[in-house]
């Protein structure tokens, strides 16, 4: 894994020393404090607004900070780790005193990526770097084939999302150090995983961020956000603000090793400059990694088919997008909801299947929630551009309670949506412990100061009152307190449940179908694959084998019922299907569909929900193999 990595900003170890670099284009002496002597150093300024200067005494472990034209010293912008919290000192790091073991790896295409989302303080009982590399074999062994980490940039306290992160070139000091991280990674790739970073770029968080003290035009006025001032990426000074975070991402890309980056919320990133920063972003990324396969990834509801366009043909060139429709689709489906945005949705077996053929349902309605039209034609788009879930941590996290899908409806629908989801040609995306339909829900949980936090829980109940479950406010005080430990600790996931019913059962089909995913389907283009709606309770889909058979995926996500799958599964000929496994198979207590091949197509009897994943057999004599039908799976 070649690295032509150089960085511009921060303190950067060398032959000689370390020299330092930070942009605070208002100030008139910048000077490094050396700690804990506090002995000074006065960087040379530079016509831009860089400050810089290099030392061959200064070695990694150091910790020092800036002092700004004679003011209280702070940490450095571009920090590289924060050992005493993000109002600490900075410390020096060398990434090249890692011993990487990766050399070999190049990474995977997007159309082998199935991205499993994880929060580390959660994910493990540990909540640390070391102890999610130490469950990695329980996701090579699922079969998901990409770990997506939620945000790891420092942040205040000792337990958050991510999404209030400040320090953003430094790992998170509750999880672990640098290198604990860059072990992570290693580990992942040795295991033939990829790994995807969460990064924000569309706001800092309310406590512990210190660009504003080097320079007043990281943000503007001209942009709001949902957080406040926005970024500065069009304006007056805007280069050296894309500059910081476009060498944010290849930090992480270089220092890391990470396989891509995931960019929260880019509908909140505003440019009107004449290209887009997120269009330099992917193009800067894509060209400092030649040698090796790195995805840019953006979550952003607007369903705008430029950004996944290659720049050759006029789009930004980002790898993918999180396209949330399919979740919102089958969540009104499933669980019925109808608050906020969910309104937008019918949840009809014919909408969803709209969905999955598009890529995403709005391409230019008129969206009730938004009260705006919303959504770009995608039809030039493969279908691996798509990122798509049943579970994420915003769809999870951001309920009240915190629960998860499998909280909400039957086993036996929650199986057949997996199956499903784990079939589409799109890029599937799990979040951590849906495998085993984990008991944990995942709330949402801070922990900034008192008086900070409780503006934080009063916020987050206030979020709710127009919600029919939490319109009374003694509902809304059930809506459990961000602030607190136990908040956090009850989103942990519990790893001993995944040998107990019925979370074994589940966990047996998830690898069953992820091991057909990953060695009987091919990638699909746009019109190679097609999925129907066959009632209002069902839906079959069409996929081809890698060696050019087909496949039938047929989901009754509803109630019980006769499905005739009519031209979808002609029986004659030389042709004939054979059933690959139904999710039935990995339940005791269900009822497994019953296949009938007496007539001139298949017809499929579901007793509940169900799906049935057919392939196609070459040289049968017109009848379907009882295999997989007669017989359960034995999972251990």
């Amino acid at each position: 894994m070649p690295d032509a990595w150089g960085a511009t900003l921060g303190a950067v170890p060398g032959g000689r020393g370390t020299s330092f670099r930070v942009w605070a284009p208002t100030s008139e002496v910048v000077e490094l404090v050396l700690e804990p002597d506090g002995g000074r150093r006065s960087l040379a300024r530079h016509q831009t607004g860089l400050f810089y200067g290099s030392y061959e005494d200064v070695a990694p472990g150091t910790h020092y900070r800036y002092s700004l034209d004679g003011r209280s010293p702070c940490p450095d912008p571009a920090s590289r780790w924060q050992p005493d919290g993000v109002h600490g000192a900075s410390a020096v790091v060398d990434p090249r005193g890692f011993m990487w073991t990766d050399r070999r790896w190049a990474g995977l295409p997007l159309s082998d990526l199935v991205l499993y989302e994880l929060h580390v303080g959660t994910f493990c009982p540990a909540g640390t770097f070391a102890g999610a590399a130490a469950l990695l074999p329980h996701l090579q062994d699922l079969g998901v084939t990409a770990v997506e980490l939620m945000p790891v940039a420092d942040f205040p306290g000792s337990r958050n999302w991510g999404y209030d992160g400040v320090a953003l070139f430094a790992p998170a000091r509750a999880y672990g150090t640098p290198d604990d991280l860059r072990r992570l990674v290693d580990a992942a790739h040795g295991l033939g995983l990829a790994v995807v970073l969460d990064v924000v770029y569309n706001h800092t968080g309310p406590d512990g961020s210190y660009l504003g003290r080097f320079s007043p035009y990281y943000f503007t006025d001209r942009h709001a956000s949902p957080w406040g001032a926005g970024i500065n990426l069009d304006g007056e000074h805007a280069p050296p603000v894309r500059q910081f975070f476009i060498e944010n991402a290849l930090h992480w890309i270089h220092e890391y090793h990470m396989d891509g980056v995931r960019l929260d919320a880019t509908h909140a990133i505003q440019d009107e400059g004449p290209r887009h920063f997120l269009a330099e972003l992917a193009a800067r990324v894509h060209e400092s990694t030649p040698d090796r396969l790195v995805h840019v990834i953006a979550e952003d509801h607007r369903n705008l088919a430029v950004m996944t366009t290659p720049p050759d043909e006029g789009g930004w060139g980002l790898d993918a997008v999180w396209a949330d429709d399919f979740h919102h689709q089958m969540r009104r489906l499933l669980a019925g909801d109808r608050d906020g945005y969910y309104r937008d949705f019918t949840g009809t077996t014919a909408d969803v299947a709209s969905t999955v053929r598009h890529g995403w349902f709005f391409t230019g309605q008129y969206s009730e929630h938004l009260r705006e039209h919303r959504g770009t034609d995608p039809a030039s788009l493969p279908p691996e551009r798509f990122v798509v879930c049943l579970q994420n941590h915003d769809q999870v996290g951001n309920r009240a309670l915190g629960d998860r899908l499998h909280h909400a409806v039957d086993g036996a629908a929650y199986r057949a949506a997996s199956v499903l989801l784990l079939t589409l040609p799109q890029t599937p995306l799990l979040f951590m412990g849906q495998e085993w339909a984990a008991s944990s829900p995942f709330l949402y949980f801070t922990d900034h100061e008192p008086a900070l936090g409780r503006l934080i829980t009063e916020g987050r109940r206030r979020e709710f009152k127009d919600f029919a479950a939490f319109a009374d406010a003694q509902a809304r005080e059930r809506i459990p307190d961000p602030q607190t430990l136990d908040t956090f600790l009850a989103s942990r996931l519990d790893w001993t449940e995944r040998s107990a019913e019925p979370h074994a059962s589940t966990l047996g089909l998830y690898r069953a179908v992820l091991s057909f995913r990953r060695t009987e389907l091919a990638a699909e283009s746009s019109t190679s694959f097609d999925i129907h709606a066959l009632d209002d309770d069902t839906l079959v889909m069409r996929r081809t084998c890698r060696d050019g058979r087909r496949a039938l995926v047929v989901v009754r996500l509803r109630g019980a019922g006769d499905v005739p799958l009519g031209d979808h599964a002609p029986i004659g000929g030389a042709r004939g299907w054979t059933v690959a496994l139904t999710s039935a198979d990995w339940s005791d207590g269900a009822s497994r569909p019953a296949v009938d091949d007496a007539g001139a197509t298949l017809a499929v009897r579901f007793h509940e929900p169900a799906a049935v994943i057919f392939t196609e057999v070459h040289g049968f004599e017109g009848r379907v193999s009882p295999v997989a039908l007669t017989q359960g799976r034995n999972v251990s």
